[in-house]
């Protein structure tokens, strides 16, 4: 990665940077929901910081990502941890739905800071190669496109709580997406997002690894492994979450 001072007259860098603009915008649609997942049961005074600051670090995480890329890739089964954290994240925010809140709005508001920036970081390695692929190798236009992305990104995770907080039950849906994207990320090791020479989002996968085979043996494999996580997640959260109510109870 190389970091110059942009040619703003230059053609190039514009298309690069809107490259960068929409493949971040089209791989965050998922991050939102976790955002409003996480922020949606503080209280309007402190929703509003959680989601900006927690947004604010998922970004910067995401432009360490880049920057370190080719580490990361070399690091095995780590979207295999990262699944897995992501179904705890999932059941958790879970429990959090469907219990009393005992826990004061500005307490809770540094978990959901954290709990936004470890989710991101799970399902942001693939946006991170594909915004280092748009970049070519530009650091600047990465921190130029993400910084630029992050109002986008804030005001869909506003929305998402906002609809939350009308209609509750959709927490459940909300938790269940986010252990079908936990199931997708594990069933993903070694599939990756990455963009072409034109600019478009292309699926790699490469041989040997757990995708490689799940393709080979299982049909429709993702899909199946995202069911999985869904069922695992809304199961295990809804038993959780009635179990600490009877302890609540008893109390």
């Amino acid at each position: 990665m190389v970091f110059v001072v942009p040619d703003l007259s230059s053609a190039v860098f514009w298309a690069a940077l809107w490259k960068i603009i929409v493949a971040n915008i089209i791989l965050s649609g998922d991050n939102a929901v976790v955002i409003a997942m996480a922020c949606h049961n503080l209280s309007d005074r402190y929703r509003k910081p959680a989601i900006l600051f927690g947004s604010a670090g998922a970004i910067g995480l995401r432009i360490v990502f880049c920057a370190v890329i080719g580490l990361l890739l070399a690091v095995p089964y780590l979207k295999l941890v990262g699944g897995a954290l992501l179904l705890w994240i999932g059941i958790k925010l879970l429990i959090e739905e469907d219990e009393e809140a005992k826990i004061k709005a500005h307490d809770n508001i540094w978990a959901a800071i954290w709990t936004i920036i470890v989710a991101d970081a799970v399902m942001s390695l693939d946006n991170a190669i594909a915004i280092a692929a748009a970049a070519k190798g530009d650091f600047t236009l990465i921190v130029i496109g993400l910084v630029i992305s992050i109002p986008i990104i804030v005001l869909g995770a506003t929305l998402i709580s906002r609809v939350l907080d009308r209609f509750p039950w959709l927490g459940l849906v909300g938790a269940g997406l986010i252990g079908w994207i936990a199931g997708e990320v594990m069933a993903g090791e070694g599939r990756l997002d990455q963009t072409d020479a034109s600019g478009r989002l292309i699926e790699v996968v490469r041989s040997g690894t757990i995708a490689d085979w799940l393709d080979r043996t299982v049909p429709h494999a993702e899909t199946v492994a995202g069911a999985l996580g869904a069922g695992l997640v809304l199961v295990a959260g809804l038993s959780l979450a009635r179990l600490h109510g009877r302890r609540a109870e008893k109390n």
